[in-house]
């Protein structure tokens, strides 16, 4: 009998050990070649002008640049105004070119991160008695607007002969505070956040 006993237990023994190395390796995580989604990267907002179709006949639109927001920044974005808006004079240009601020980019420019933070409602007025005759009006004051939607409309405006004197927009309110002058610098397009006054100085 005690020889029995001895003989058992070697055998019990590797038996325990191929259970355990079975048991070790189902608990372990096995490496595997497939790779593991983790859903795609963080994509880059590219700021780029999607090509656009040139449907108006030369004679009926004039080319012109309104400045939209994009990564934090101002980029210039090609639109065209009538001829007749063109000529007729600064308050018909600047109505123009406020609308095209004012509204919402179609979507191919959307998809490459441009939007505008001008309100929908702003209008814009001829200057009042007493103001410079370059002046405008905006329907709210330029300081309580956003400095990103200040800031493209002066560079809007500073890019028309038309609307600008010695390279100054002169914007003014519904107010009584007299029009200010407003300056579209390099460093208003590349941080308009960092410029809340664009180098606003008051008229003599």
């Amino acid at each position: 009998m005690p020889c029995e006993r001895r003989g058992r237990r070697p055998v019990a023994a590797v038996a325990a050990a191929v259970l355990c190395a079975v048991l070790a390796a189902g608990c372990g995580i096995r490496t595997t070649s497939v790779p593991v989604d983790a859903g795609p990267a963080p994509s880059r907002v590219p700021c780029e002008i999607p090509a656009q179709d040139g449907g108006a006949r030369p004679g009926q639109s004039v080319a012109a640049d309104i400045y939209l927001v994009c990564n934090s920044q101002l980029v210039a974005v090609g639109r065209t105004v009538t001829a007749q808006e063109a000529k007729a004079g600064r308050l018909t240009l600047a109505t123009a070119l406020l609308d095209e601020l004012r509204a919402e980019p179609p979507a191919p420019e959307r998809q490459a991160g441009f939007a505008t933070d001008v309100p929908s409602s702003l209008r814009v007025g001829d200057p009042r008695a007493g103001d410079p005759k370059d002046a405008l009006r905006l329907s709210e004051q330029p300081e309580d607007l956003t400095a990103e939607a200040l800031a493209q409309i002066v560079c809007t405006y500073a890019e028309s002969e038309a609307l600008v004197q010695g390279g100054t927009v002169l914007l003014g309110g519904p107010g009584a505070y007299a029009p200010r002058g407003y300056l579209c610098t390099a460093e208003t397009k590349a941080r308009p956040k960092a410029v809340p006054t664009l180098g606003a100085v008051r008229l003599p």
